[in-house]
């Protein structure tokens, strides 16, 4: 069997465990040949001996992206990957190249495919042009089955009428565990255990203003042919002002704790009508939006708990039952699990 050639940038959480789940899988013909992370670089045409891949990383030489990019393309390999686990934008920059080179790109970033609509459209361009694999699946939902269902739906005619997602790990494991009957716990104690477990940034507020989600619901608005821009999606701000502007982390927590009752009472609100508090992403009618909404126990979102991912899809042929897609959407197994799936798709 001919090995399929992997050249891996980012060995951060998910690449590493990415690397972890390859050296498991014994059955496939998968070979490590070029390695990068923030410091230094490493080839090897034989392949990288991943039991102790950290430490030859490590004598590597300096890290150089346009160079790790040149050298890729010229060891000429057959059944090339470029895997990117960085978040990076500058790599963004060569992806146009790496994929003129007939060198697939396998990535978890979401730089590419949520800056201008001209990258998005160019890349997919290439794609197309050069019958090279461009997949971006762990864009949304890590190890869900996401994008490539909606590009199906798409590609086989069906009309998408309107989307309705929670793609938020994290604002899902706050709003769940904050609406819950039984959980008499503030807000800003809630987030704080949401950071204290690793659910959120070590700065939350990079969490709750929306952001990240929205970047996600852009890149799913552009699969199903929206031409838009990240400023067109509309996203309710969670946190005051105040909140936004606090000098340090222990500041914002302290400041979180002064709106603590406004957040109470909506949920009150919310409790009194049978409802729970949902923070949604919709897409309808050609716009975008973000914001915290009650629904009630026939919403399939009702129900949510932990940090689960969940999206709700209505077309043309799925009208009265939407198709909907929930699980586990963030943390470093499913989305490096979700990686391995897209090479493995590749493989075949």
């Amino acid at each position: 069997m001919t090995n399929t050639n992997i050249f891996l940038v980012g060995t951060g959480l998910i690449g590493s465990t990415l690397l972890s789940q390859i050296q498991e899988q014994r059955g496939l013909a998968l070979r490590i040949v070029g390695l990068a992370n923030i410091d230094t670089m490493l080839f090897d045409r034989g392949g990288i001996v991943l039991e102790n891949w950290e430490q030859k990383l490590k004598r590597g030489r300096p890290v150089d992206l346009k160079s790790f990019v040149h050298q890729m393309i010229k060891m000429n390999l057959p059944g090339s990957i470029f895997i990117d686990c960085t978040a990076s934008e500058d790599i963004v920059s060569l992806y146009p190249q790496i994929l003129k080179a007939d060198i697939a790109i396998i990535t978890p970033n979401k730089k590419a495919n949520s800056g201008p609509l001209k990258t998005f459209k160019k890349l997919r361009e290439l794609s197309k042009t050069n019958n090279t694999p461009f997949i971006y699946e762990a864009n949304v939902g890590a190890g869900l089955p996401i994008i490539h269902s909606l590009q199906g739906l798409v590609k086989s005619g069906d009309k998408v009428k309107e989307i309705e997602a929670i793609l938020s790990g994290t604002l899902s494991y706050i709003f769940n565990t904050f609406s819950n009957g039984k959980n008499s716990n503030s807000f800003s104690s809630i987030v704080k255990d949401a950071q204290k477990r690793g659910y959120t940034e070590p700065d939350p507020r990079n969490d709750l203003n929306g952001m990240d989600f929205a970047r996600k619901m852009l890149i799913l608005g552009r699969e199903i042919g929206l031409p838009m821009e990240l400023g067109q999606v509309k996203v309710e701000q969670l946190l005051p002002r105040e909140c936004m502007k606090a000098k340090s982390i222990t500041e914002f927590f302290t400041t979180l704790a002064k709106f603590d009752k406004n957040f109470e009472q909506r949920k009150i609100r919310a409790q009194k009508k049978n409802k729970v508090l949902r923070y949604i992403g919709k897409l309808s009618n050609g716009h975008a939006s973000i914001s915290l909404e009650e629904v009630d126990v026939y919403h399939p979102f009702f129900s949510m708990s932990g940090s689960d991912n969940i999206i709700s899809i209505k077309t043309k042929r799925y009208n009265f039952t939407p198709l909907v897609i929930k699980g586990p959407g963030a943390g470093a197994e499913v989305t490096a699990g979700g990686l391995l799936a897209s090479i493995i798709r590749i493989m075949k």
